[in-house]
């Protein structure tokens, strides 16, 4: 379900501002709510399954998730809508960690648990293609309201089932950092909300300077506040693992590659391809079914190998993607230009999530797994709001330049795909950055002793 809504209300978008009367700039809030609630409250959402119980804050957040697609399904007013999207949000950032969390303790046997998450994997990237495909059907063939209506029967199912086939571990005695909590919801809040204006506004703005460095404030003092308190929000010491600490930082840059490629696809397929949102889905199929196949191998590959040669793998298939992706042209084909890409981000992302979800997990002990849980989504939907913000603004200067020096006898059609086509290219130089990066850490950084997960 958040796989799926991840990507599609942005299918339905367009058809949303016209029915409740959105202002261009007030229709990217029914995005932006839901990053910012989620993003914000991911870290307190893992930690409250830790100490409330796993299986309580999965239903908790399952069933406000399932109310607010309701509601938002239902809105008659713009406000109304955001107001949904928000506590989606919320639902959301209540439910992702418990519900990794609750992998851990439902498959104690580690080849069983491997599998499991390898499983998780293939799950999360399957919810983001069909997302594209069914928003592209629900939109021309019903009404925009569809795209959030379909996550009430699920919803409702899921929530009948779990009390009878999902185990949970007895909650921790303890009590919240209240403060952690605070500034932790308020810094990661600020910072995505910097990164989304500056993607809009540009980085010179006085908006965006006074936000970033209120967040980076804030985060600063909760590394102080985390290091102090007897039951922190995020336990510091998860990063004493030198390969927890290196998967994380590998999952964060490995989604600020990954955000840009279903961004800019999906612009370059709709807009220089000419594709129906429908077709669009169906051409991103290229990406689920190589990490598919790449992570059902995972299972089988990874309690023999370790993950150090999956993640190298891994993230060299994305970086050859990243390549690929700055050769884009106003005259690619889908074949040419994107096919390549597409599968090679896939099978990246096949080989590295499970490898990184059990890296990650591995030896954390069954009282914190909700904060590592918490934790790790954080990293993943920051490292793809700030990647994403960064290829945009490459995007926007290439594009500029590239509108001001037209190739000779360009028609104006011909010189919007142009533009388009080159600002996307260069802003790959930025993913082949990201991507780079995941190479070098899972190179030179993750030990290669095989994972010993705890059970």
């Amino acid at each position: 379900m958040i796989g799926l809504d991840a990507t599609i209300m942005n299918v339905a978008l367009p058809k949303v501002q016209t029915s409740l009367h959105f202002s261009a700039t007030g229709a990217s809030w029914v995005l932006n709510a839901y990053a910012l609630a989620f993003g914000g409250l991911v870290l307190l959402g893992g930690r409250s399954g830790d100490i409330l119980g796993r299986r309580k804050m999965f239903m908790t957040g399952l069933v406000l998730f399932t109310a607010s697609s309701l509601l938002g399904g239902l809105a008659t007013q713009d406000w109304e809508l955001v107001a949904a999207r928000s506590a989606q949000g919320v639902g959301a950032a209540l439910a992702a960690p418990s519900a990794l969390a609750l992998l851990m303790i439902n498959f104690p046997d580690v080849a069983q648990r491997t599998r499991a998450l390898a499983l998780y994997s293939i799950t999360m990237a399957l919810g983001t293609t069909v997302g594209l495909i069914l928003g592209g059907v629900l939109v021309s063939w019903t009404s925009w309201r569809w795209v959030l209506f379909v996550n009430v029967p699920v919803g409702v199912v899921i929530a009948l089932l779990t009390p009878k086939y999902v185990k949970s571990a007895p909650p921790r005695p303890g009590r919240f950092d209240v403060g952690g909590a605070v500034i932790s919801t308020a810094g990661v809040g600020l910072l995505i909300y910097g990164f989304i204006y500056a993607s809009t506004s540009g980085w010179g703005d006085a908006r965006t300077i006074g936000v970033l460095v209120a967040a980076v404030v804030l985060l600063a003092l909760f590394l102080v506040v985390e290091s102090r308190v007897e039951q922190p929000v995020t336990p510091l010491h998860l990063f004493r693992s030198r390969n927890r600490a290196a998967g994380y930082i590998h999952i964060f840059l490995l989604m600020a590659a990954m955000y840009g490629l279903y961004f800019f696809g999906t612009q370059f397929m709709e807009t220089v391809l000419d594709f129906s949102p429908f077709r669009t889905g169906i051409a991103f199929l290229v990406t689920t079914l190589a990490a598919t196949f790449a992570a059902r191998g995972v299972g089988r590959l990874l309690p023999r190998f370790g993950a150090k040669p999956l993640l190298t793998a891994g993230a060299a298939s994305t970086l050859l993607g990243s390549l690929w992706m700055t050769q884009l042209s106003a005259t690619s084909s889908y074949l040419s230009g994107l096919v390549g890409p597409l599968f090679l981000f896939g099978l990246g992302m096949g080989l590295s999530m499970p490898a990184l979800n059990v890296t990650i997990l591995a030896g954390v002990s069954p009282q914190e797994s909700g904060a590592a849980a918490g934790l790790l989504q954080a990293m993943q939907f920051i490292g793809g709001t700030i990647g994403l913000s960064v290829l945009v603004t490459v995007f926007g200067t290439a594009a500029k330049h590239a509108a001001a020096h037209p190739p000779a006898g360009a028609t104006a059609h011909n010189l919007g795909d142009y533009v388009l086509a080159h600002g996307i290219a260069s802003a790959y130089v930025a993913g082949v950055v990201f991507t780079a990066c995941t190479l070098i850490v899972a190179a030179l950084i993750v030990k290669g002793a095989k994972p010993a997960v705890s059970s």
